[in-house]
C-alpha cells in the first residue's frame, strides 16, 4: 500500500510539473504571438517606414539662388559654379591636424584656409562637412580623386558660388551671403522654413540679401535614392527638383552710384537719392565701402580686424545707419512747420542783428542779416531767424510736426538694420536720462534745435525722405529699393508694390513758399556757384553741422582741430523745380561748408539724371579733392559713354 501510495503522489506532482510548463509554453507562445501582432499590425506603418529608410536616402537639393540686378539689368550678385574639399570631422578617424597636413601634401592648403575652417568649426558640429579649400582646379581635384582612398571622412564637393562683380560698389546697398552660423540655424529650426533650408549652408546677412532672402533663396528640392547596407546609393527612386529663387530689380542705377562713390574719393559720407513721386532709391552710398566678396566663404582675421577697426568705418552703413545733425539742411522744415502752425506767416519780418540772447545766453550766427522775413531766411540761412522761432514753437510742437516727415523714426525702407535717430521731445529725454536734473528738458535748448543743432541727430536717408516729401508738395512716399522681381520659372518680371502713399495735408501755398525759398539758394543764395548755367532749375539747401561741441568762448577753427572733429558738409535738393524727379540728400563728414564739399556732389548727381551729363575727368579728379564748385572741364554725355557692365561670370 505504501508503494502504491508513493506512485500516485509522483504522478500529481508530475501532473502538476506538466501543467506549469504546458502554462509557461502557453504563455510564451501567448507573449510571442502578442509581439508578432504588434510588430505586424500595431506598429506596421513606423516600421515599414523605418525599414524604407535604412533601404533609402532622401538627399536635399539646394536651390540656385536668385540674381540682383540694377534697374537697367546690370547684375550686380550672381552664382557661378566650382569645387570644393570639404572634411567631416567625425569621420576622419584620425587627428584633424594630421588629415589637414596629409591633404596639405596633395592640394595647397593656406594659412588662411586653416584659420577660416578652424573658425566654421567652433561654430558647426561635428558631423557637418566643411570646407577646407574653396574652388579647387581641375588639376586639383584630379590629384586629389586619384588619392581620395586615404581620406575617410573628405570629399569633393560641387558648390554654386555667391559673387559680386563689382566688388565695393553698392556693397552696402547689396549686402553679402555668409555661412549659416549656430543662432541662425536654431531660428530656422523653430520656423516653418525648416524644411526648406536643408542641405543649404548660406543666408542672406546684410542689405537687399538679407532683406529680401526668402524671395532669392528658392525652393529646395530632394532626391531619393536606394541604398546599399555600406551607405552608398544605388538607384535613384525619386526627385523632385529645386525651384531657383526669383531675381530682384533694384531702382538703383548702379553706374549713377559709382559715379557718386567714385566722385567722394577717399572722404567719408553718405548720399540718397529718390524719385519723390514714387520713393524708389535712385543712388544709396556709404562711403568707404568694402567688397563683400570677402565675406561669402569668411573673411580671414587680419582682414576683418583691418575693417572692423579702422577709424573709417568702412562696415557701417552710413546711409541707413549713420546718425547726424543736420544743420542750416533743417531750416526749410522748420519753416514749413511755421507756416503750418501759425507762428509765422511768409511776410512776418525779423531783424537780424548777428546774434540772440535767450536767458542771459547769446546764441551767435556769424553775421548780421538785417530785416528778414520766410523766403530770405532760407535763400541767406539765417540762424536768428529759427533761434527764434524754435523759441516760439517749442521742443514738442517741433516734434509733433517733424514726426509724419519721416525725421526720428523707420522710414520703412525694404532692407533691414535701419537706425532711428533722434527727434527730441520732452518725453524722450524723460526716457533717455536717469538723474532727474538730466531729465528736465531746459528752454535754452529749444533754441540749437530750430538750426538743425542739439539733440537732433537723423540719417540721410530720413532727410532725403523728407527732402522727397516737400518736393512732392507733401505727399510721403516709402522709400524702397526693389523694383521688381523675375520668377525663376517664367522668367516674368513682376512690378513690387509700393506702400501706398500719405498725404500729410499741408497747404499747397506753404509748400509753395518754402519750395521757392529753396530755389533761391540755387540762385541767391549759399549755392548760387555750384549752380550756375545748371540746365535745369533745382531747389536746396546748405548745412554745416558740428561734429563736436565747441566751448561757449572758443571759436570754430578747422585748421586747429583733428580732422575727424572738423564740422560736417551737407546739402538737400530736388530737382526740376517745378516737377521734381529727384530728391538728394548728402552729407561729408569732416569737410566743412556744404556749399563747398556736399552741394558739388549732388550738382552731378542731378546732371547725371536730369541731363543725361557725365563729368570731365578734370572735374572728377577736382572735386574728389574738394576743389571745385560748377563743373570744369567739358561734360560728357551719359549716352557716348562706355559706362560699366557687370563681366561675365564663367560657369
Amino acid at each position: 500500500m505504501k508503494e502504491l501510495h508513493n506512485v500516485e503522489a509522483e504522478l500529481r506532482r508530475f501532473r502538476l510539473r506538466l501543467l506549469a510548463v504546458g502554462l509557461l509554453v502557453l504563455v510564451c507562445f501567448g507573449l510571442l504571438g502578442w509581439r508578432l501582432y504588434s510588430l505586424q499590425v500595431l506598429r506596421y506603418e513606423e516600421l515599414a517606414e523605418r525599414a524604407e529608410t535604412n533601404r533609402t536616402a532622401v538627399m536635399p537639393i539646394v536651390p540656385n539662388r536668385g540674381e540682383i540686378l540694377d534697374r537697367n539689368g546690370v547684375v550686380l550678385a550672381t552664382n557661378y559654379k566650382a569645387y570644393t574639399l570639404e572634411i567631416t570631422p567625425s569621420r576622419t578617424g584620425r587627428a584633424l591636424e594630421e588629415t589637414i597636413d596629409a591633404i596639405g601634401q596633395v592640394v595647397e592648403v593656406t594659412t588662411r584656409d586653416r584659420r577660416r575652417f578652424e573658425r566654421l568649426r567652433r561654430d558647426t558640429r561635428s558631423f557637418e562637412s566643411l570646407p577646407i579649400r574653396t574652388r579647387l582646379s581641375d588639376e586639383e581635384v584630379a590629384r586629389f580623386a586619384a588619392q581620395r582612398y586615404r581620406f575617410p571622412g573628405v570629399e569633393i564637393k560641387a558648390r554654386l558660388f555667391r559673387t559680386y562683380p563689382l566688388g565695393e560698389t553698392g556693397a552696402h546697398v547689396i549686402g553679402y551671403i555668409g555661412r549659416i552660423n549656430q543662432q541662425e540655424k536654431e531660428r530656422i529650426e523653430d520656423s516653418d522654413d525648416a524644411a526648406n533650408y536643408r542641405g543649404t549652408d548660406y543666408i542672406g546677412k546684410l542689405g537687399v540679401e538679407h532683406g529680401y532672402e526668402r524671395v532669392l533663396h528658392g525652393t529646395t528640392g530632394f532626391e531619393q535614392m536606394e541604398t546599399s547596407a555600406g551607405g552608398h546609393a544605388v538607384r535613384r527612386l525619386h526627385s523632385q527638383p529645386a525651384t531657383p529663387g526669383d531675381s530682384v530689380r533694384l531702382s538703383i542705377d548702379i553706374n549713377l552710384q559709382k559715379l557718386v562713390e567714385d566722385m567722394y574719393g577717399e572722404r567719408r559720407g553718405a548720399l540718397v537719392a529718390l524719385d519723390p513721386r514714387n520713393g524708389e532709391v535712385l543712388a544709396f552710398v556709404s562711403k568707404p565701402s568694402y567688397d563683400p566678396n570677402l565675406f561669402v566663404e569668411g573673411i580671414d582675421h587680419e582682414t576683418w580686424a583691418a575693417l572692423n577697426e579702422s577709424i573709417d568705418k568702412p562696415l557701417l552703413n552710413r546711409a541707413l545707419r549713420g546718425t547726424y545733425p543736420p544743420g542750416s539742411t533743417y531750416k526749410p522744415f522748420m519753416a514749413l512747420a511755421a507756416l503750418e502752425t501759425g507762428k509765422r506767416t511768409v511776410d512776418t519780418t525779423i531783424m537780424d542783428g548777428g546774434s540772440w540772447t535767450f536767458a542771459g545766453h547769446t546764441f551767435r550766427s556769424g553775421h548780421a542779416l538785417g530785416a528778414v522775413n520766410l523766403h530770405r531766411s532760407i535763400v541767406k540761412s539765417s540762424n536768428v531767424y529759427y533761434y527764434m522761432l524754435a523759441n516760439d514753437m517749442g521742443v514738442n510742437a517741433i516734434h509733433d510736426f517733424m514726426k509724419p516727415l519721416g525725421f526720428g523714426q523707420i522710414t520703412g525702407i525694404d532692407i533691414p538694420g535701419e537706425t532711428r535717430g533722434v527727434l527730441p521731445s520732452t518725453d524722450w529725454k524723460r526716457k533717455t536720462y536717469k538723474r532727474p536734473e538730466q531729465q528736465k528738458w531746459y528752454g535754452g535748448e529749444t533754441i540749437s534745435l530750430g538750426i538743425g543743432q542739439g539733440y537732433n541727430n537723423f540719417t540721410m536717408l530720413q532727410l532725403a525722405s523728407a527732402t522727397a516729401t516737400v518736393a512732392a508738395g507733401g505727399v510721403h512716399h516709402t522709400p524702397h529699393l526693389v523694383k521688381a522681381r523675375q520668377d525663376a520659372v517664367t522668367l516674368q518680371m513682376h512690378d513690387v508694390e509700393p506702400t501706398p502713399a500719405q498725404n500729410l495735408g499741408y497747404k499747397p501755398a506753404h509748400v509753395a513758399a518754402v519750395k521757392r525759398g529753396m530755389v533761391g539758394v540755387t540762385l541767391e543764395g549759399t549755392s548760387r556757384r555750384v549752380f550756375a548755367d545748371a540746365p535745369y532749375l533745382s531747389g536746396g539747401k546748405t548745412g554745416t553741422a558740428q561734429a563736436v561741441s565747441i566751448s561757449q568762448k572758443g571759436r570754430y577753427n578747422a585748421a586747429r582741430l583733428a580732422e575727424h572733429q572738423r564740422d560736417h558738409s551737407l546739402y538737400i535738393a530736388f530737382a526740376p523745380a517745378d516737377e521734381p524727379k529727384i530728391a538728394v540728400a548728402a552729407i561729408v563728414e569732416n569737410a566743412g561748408f556744404g556749399a563747398a564739399h556736399a552741394a558739388p556732389l549732388v550738382r552731378r548727381v542731378m546732371d547725371y539724371w536730369l541731363a543725361g551729363l557725365y563729368p570731365s575727368e578734370l572735374d572728377l579728379q577736382a572735386i574728389q579733392q574738394g576743389q571745385v564748385g560748377a563743373p570744369i572741364g567739358t561734360p560728357r554725355r551719359v549716352a557716348d559713354m562706355a559706362l560699366m557692365q557687370a563681366p561675365v561670370i564663367p560657369h
